[in-house]
């Protein structure tokens, strides 16, 4: 049995180490972060109809088309990849949490004598039996969101809560409002953020025409215009109309008669159509449709011609207030739209990103990039300095208007008691009954507000409602449940995970369909691990009291072991491969791109040890040795004023001296050069505590870049190019920060993602502009590895973990009892005696990253064939005992006829002919069995003549080649 065991394991470990190489994924990340995939500002000139030459200001145009000059290719678009940026049923949470709910709200006056409001809740988080703490500070700056986790022993203060927002000192320390009127008041603050239903303009523009007054005088479109409209929304008539109006008369008829409306994604957008306002002869200018569309920050153009007829420029629409525009154009020709985005140059960076090029042949997939796009551009407008002063006015306006009407109060209604002690306390028995009647009138004011507001159509829609069903590229995969050990650290290996765990040592584990098999015993403290295919490497930091050492093995040794059914290896066992140098290393980092040498980089107390390995290519053939030690060699020391608790290599623009290393410590981020030993200020936390989480190479357009990651806090600083040995760090336009709703464990960077693994929710982000697109709520979380595919471990059950979601129904339970008042999607937390139950998901990496990643088709019956051995292994058992287990299941033949279609629809295309990709969207897949191999018939549904037409035969063979081709 142990036999076979191996084996069979091997026949998983020995797929091609193309498979999923670390440096491969890490290089595919750093690689696609390139600002000029959402296009290059540029300063336009354009002409009037009279020859006059005109300034049309710097805009950002977005084609699609990527620099010519680099050998970056933009990523293949998905629709999976078209999301909406600080959606509201993620952002607006005074309405989602705390309205019609039990919470407390404060008052108080900072330092600088600006007054500032705090609301506190304890909730369910999402009815799921996740108890938290969120709190909101109003500042007229704008508002910072927080979450804390729940402890029953431990009590959370007012005083707590701020000082996790970074404020520590008050002018007046903040008190209770008791007024439940309070909640109407914030209410108006929240809705500074911006509108939930959107208005867009949509301007018809002929062939030819070059000005505003030209395009405004068109009386009707054309049918192709028709047709786009009716692909936007339904018609609607005015006059009644109950829903949003956009500013549009539902009255008297004086903006026209009809209008276009749809509701997406839970906002209700409202287009004016310049063809469908008040027309008059007499009046050039058509004052009414430029009252209207001139007035829209986002504004379409659908422009009829071709592409080599006069291209659009915004300087032909006069407008001081129109910040983004989108031009459509349609090609009757293949039934296609282009897409074309101009951005004034304000405007902060917006998704998706235009495909390259940016045709659709998919209207209905256009329509949502096309919706998606022009929703997160309104909100990206209202970033820019114009709207941001305007709505820092506005808010500290309100602010002080309201602490004004409150100062009488502020000695009479306040309960100064609960200041800076429990944010939920007992009440006395005394006083519960007067208590409890103030809460009740308080969430039944709430309760009204809230109805009041979804009734107005202001409210924050949940996805819910609408109806969109669609599989997010983050959607995890199980991967092993039940897992009895806590992970401290682990890697992926092929196909399999490496895992290192205190109660039983590192062990190698393939999901399901094997058991887990122990590589180490737990004499092997193994805190960290870095598995280099290519390298054919295994690197682990082993740390038990002093005795703390780096180690490295060969991969192909640990794979012979298990041919000879040396499966358990010891400490002992492991002396020849002890770095001798590393005694006390307590943290280590490698370089992630080891195209000339691999780095590694030894923190031991607050010194640097720099290693490379002499022979980076073909190393096992060159020595003969088992054990790697005697190819890696010490360059240098360096030492710093701390210990580092985070670290990070940087590679240079030339690989060779100009190599840098980020190192956290103190309240700081500092870059050391390798080669001088000097060290640079790079950033500075202003925190009282710090909590370093991560520092993050990422590659911008060939340069390297930072994502420094403390507290709630995430900065991107771009630190090249490095000039000789000095780097010049100094402010970029470039550089942006954006905090975390709740406090990171770990952060992982996916391009075009950024995941942040916090106690009990997954929270993802852009890394381009830091927006969020979604929260997954993950009970118990913690992650495993992630320089492949991402790894985590989590509590929640089987069926659940993939659909995590914090979409949710608004509970009106009680916040201080957060009861599963619905069935929760997570189990309550574990009773006495009960033995703790731990899964292992899985992401895929091809699934987040914007290109897909060529992987083999893993046979399904990997587990149940054997494979021709090696002369060393013994011979397995007749071949003809597995041939009843060789039967497809259902999710088997899913497999090979999705990957069947992919390939279709990709590059293989190219193989039958180069037929268009929509021809490849008509055939019908079948899949059949007989004995080992699997036969995939690909037919044609709508050939030119009657019936089926054959178009290609596969053969999948689980023995030799996966796939043969054949007409």
């Amino acid at each position: 049995e142990v036999t076979e065991l191996c084996r069979r394991l091997l026949c998983i470990l020995t797929v091609p180490l193309c498979y999923s190489s670390a440096s491969e994924d890490l290089g595919c990340r750093r690689g696609d972060f390139s600002r000029k995939h959402y296009g290059s500002v540029e300063l336009l000139i354009s002409s009037d109809a009279d020859g006059a030459i005109q300034r049309a200001g710097r805009f950002r145009v977005e084609n699609g088309s990527s620099d010519e000059t680099l050998d970056y290719t933009p990523g293949t678009w998905r629709r999976t990849d078209v999301h909406l940026e600080n959606p509201e049923y993620h952002t607006r949470w005074f309405f989602k949490y705390f309205l019609g709910k039990v919470h407390q709200n404060y008052v108080g006056t900072d330092a600088e004598k600006n007054p500032f409001y705090l609301s506190v809740v304890l909730s369910d988080q999402n009815n799921q039996r996740v108890p938290q703490y969120r709190a909101i500070l109003w500042r007229k700056t704008g508002t910072l969101k927080i979450s804390l986790p729940y402890s029953p022993t431990k009590t959370l203060s007012v005083k707590s809560i701020l000082s996790a927002m970074n404020m520590d000192r008050f002018e007046k320390g903040p008190r209770e409002i008791l007024n439940p009127e309070i909640q109407k008041d914030l209410l108006v603050l929240e809705e500074q953020e911006g509108s939930v239903n959107f208005k867009f303009g949509v301007l018809y523009a002929k062939d030819g025409q070059l000005t505003d007054d030209e395009m405004f005088s068109n009386e009707t479109g054309s049918e192709n215009f028709d047709k786009f409209l009716s692909l936007l929304g339904d018609t609607i008539t005015l006059q009644g109309w109950a829903g949003y109006r956009g500013g549009l008369d539902t009255k008297n008829d004086t903006t026209g008669i009809k209008s276009i409306y749809t509701v997406y994604q839970g906002h209700e957008l409202m287009f004016h159509v310049s063809t469908m306002l008040p027309y008059s002869k007499e009046n050039k200018q058509q004052v009414e449709r430029k009252r209207h569309i001139g007035n829209d920050i986002v504004t379409i153009v659908f422009q009829e011609g071709d592409d080599a007829s006069s291209s659009f420029k915004p300087s032909m629409i006069r407008s001081h207030f129109t910040h983004i525009f989108a031009l459509v154009r349609y090609n009757s020709q293949n039934d296609s739209y282009r897409l074309k985005i101009f951005s004034e140059e304000s405007v902060p960076l917006f998704g998706p990103p235009l495909p390259s090029p940016p045709v659709f042949t998919d209207h209905q997939e256009f329509r949502d990039f096309l919706l998606v796009k022009l929703i997160n551009g309104e909100k990206a407008t209202l970033e820019t300095p114009t709207f941001a002063q305007k709505r820092q006015r506005t808010l500290d306006m309100l602010i002080r208007s309201l602490y004004q009407d409150l100062m009488p109060d502020l000695h009479k209604n306040m309960l100064n008691r609960r200041s800076f002690s429990d944010v939920l306390p007992e009440s006395p028995k005394s006083a519960r009954k007067k208590e409890e009647a103030r809460q009740a009138e308080f969430v039944r004011i709430g309760q009204a507000l809230k109805l009041k507001t979804i009734v107005r159509g202001d409210a924050p829609t949940s996805l819910v409602t609408t109806g969109l069903c669609r599989k997010e590229p983050w959607e995890s995969q199980l991967f092993c449940s039940t897992f009895p050990y806590d992970i401290v650290c682990a890697d992926s290996w092929g196909q399999s995970v490496l895992v290192a765990t205190d109660a039983a040592g590192v062990m190698l584990l393939d999901g399901e369909s094997l058991p887990p098999v122990h590589m180490f015993d737990r004499t092997m403290v193994v805190k960290q691990m870095h598995v280099l295919e290519p390298q054919d490497l295994l690197i682990t930091r082993t740390d038990k009291g002093k005795d703390a050492r780096l180690y490295v093995f060969r991969l192909s040794t640990i794979k012979k072991g298990l041919e000879e059914r040396q499966l358990i290896r010891g400490k002992c066992d492991s002396r020849e491969n002890k770095l001798e140098k590393t005694k006390g290393c307590h943290l280590y980092s490698i370089n992630t791109h080891h195209g000339s040498e691999l780095r590694i980089v030894a923190a031991i107390r607050n010194k640097l040890l720099l290693i490379t390995r002499k022979h980076p290519r073909f190393s096992a053939v060159a020595t003969g040795a088992d054990s790697p030690v005697e190819e890696f060699q010490y360059i240098r020391e360096i030492c710093l004023c701390d210990p580092p608790v985070v670290m990070s290599l940087v590679d240079g623009p030339t690989g060779e001296n100009d190599n840098m290393i980020c190192v956290a410590y103190k309240h700081q981020f500092d870059l050391i050069n390798e080669s001088t030993g000097d060290a640079y200020r790079l950033h500075h936390a202003e925190a009282n505590r710090v909590n370093f989480v991560a520092a993050i190479d990422v590659y911008e357009d060939g340069e390297a870049g930072l994502l420094l990651c403390y507290n709630y806090i995430c900065y991107y600083k771009k630190v090249c190019p490095f000039n000789g040995s000095t780097p010049m760090i100094q402010s970029n336009t470039s550089d942006f920060h954006f905090s975390w709703n709740q406090m990171p464990n770990a952060i992982v960077c996916a391009f075009p993602y950024i995941l942040a693994f916090t106690t009990d929710s997954i929270e993802i982000r852009l890394v381009v502009n830091g927006n969020l697109v979604y929260t997954a709520v993950v009970p118990e979380l913690q992650l495993a590895a992630s320089r492949s595919d991402i790894y985590f471990v989590s509590s929640a059950p089987v069926s659940s973990a993939s659909n995590c979601s914090s979409r949710d129904t608004s509970s009106q339970s009680s916040p201080q009892t957060p009861t599963g008042y619905e069935m929760p999607m997570f189990p309550s937390p574990l009773g006495d005696g009960e033995a703790t139950c731990k899964h292992i998901f899985k992401i895929p990496l091809c699934n987040l990253v914007g290109r897909s990643i060529e992987r083999p088709l893993k046979s399904p019956l990997v587990n149940k064939v054997l494979t021709t051995p090696a002369p060393t292994m013994v011979a397995p058992a007749p071949l003809i005992s597995a041939t009843h287990s060789l039967s497809l299941s259902r999710m088997e033949i899913k497999e090979i006829a999705s990957r069947t279609r992919k390939e279709l629809l990709g590059k293989r295309k190219n193989y039958f002919n180069a037929k268009p990709t929509t021809y490849w969207q008509q055939v019908v897949i079948s899949v059949s069995q007989s004995g080992h191999i699997i036969y995939v018939c690909v037919f044609n549904s709508r050939p030119a003549s009657t019936g089926f037409q054959l178009v290609v035969f596969w053969l999948y063979s689980y023995i030799k080649a996966p796939v043969s081709f054949c007409s």
